[in-house]
C-alpha cells in the first residue's frame, strides 16, 4: 500500500501542478516544464479527447488527478469496503492532496525567502503562490517589514485540513 500511495502521491501532485500552472497562467521553467508535461502526458492528451478544457482551465488534468487518487483508494474496495465509501474516501484524500500541495508550496517559498531567496526557481514557486498570499496581503499588515500573510495562509489551510476532517468524519 505505501508503494501505491507514493506513487500515486507524486503523479497526483505533478497533475495537481499542471493543473494550478495552467489556471493561473504560469509559465514554468524549463527543467519544470519537461518534467511536469513529460510525466503526466500519458494521461492527461487521451483525458482532453474526452473532457476539453473550458474556461481556460485544463481540466483533464484535473480529472486525471482525482483519477490516480480514485485508482489508488480502490484497494480498499477488494478490502470489501462498499464503492460509496470508496469514492468518499478518494474525494477526502483528493481534497488533502490540494491542501497539502497548497502548503508544501508556502513551505518551499518560506525555505527560498531564508536561504536563497534569488534561487532560479524562487520567482516560479512564488508566482503559484501569488493567487493564494495576495488577497491575504490586503488584509495582513507587515509587520516590521516581515511579511506574515505566509503564515495566515498556512494556518488558514490547516483550518481547511481540520474542517475537510469533520466533513469526512475522519
Amino acid at each position: 500500500m505505501l508503494i501505491v500511495d507514493t506513487i500515486a502521491g507524486l503523479l497526483g501532485a505533478v497533475l495537481l501542478l499542471r493543473f494550478w500552472m495552467q489556471a493561473i497562467r504560469v509559465r514554468p521553467p524549463t527543467s519544470v516544464a519537461q518534467f511536469t508535461f513529460q510525466l503526466s502526458d500519458w494521461l492527461v492528451r487521451p483525458l482532453r479527447r474526452v473532457v476539453p478544457g473550458m474556461g481556460g482551465y485544463d481540466w483533464a488534468s484535473l480529472i486525471g488527478a482525482f483519477l490516480i487518487v480514485f485508482l489508488a483508494t480502490s484497494v480498499l474496495f477488494f478490502a470489501g469496503v462498499p464503492w460509496q465509501a470508496v469514492l468518499l474516501s478518494a474525494l477526502h484524500r483528493f481534497l488533502q492532496w490540494i491542501l497539502y500541495g497548497f502548503m508544501a508550496l508556502l513551505v518551499i517559498e518560506a525555505i527560498f525567502s531564508w536561504v536563497n531567496p534569488h534561487a532560479p526557481l524562487a520567482p516560479f514557486i512564488r508566482a503559484l503562490n501569488e493567487p493564494l498570499l495576495r488577497p491575504l496581503r490586503k488584509v495582513v499588515p507587515l509587520v516590521g517589514n516581515l511579511d506574515l500573510s505566509l503564515l495566515v495562509a498556512l494556518i488558514l489551510l490547516q483550518i481547511a485540513q481540520l474542517v475537510l476532517g469533520m466533513l469526512f468524519g475522519r
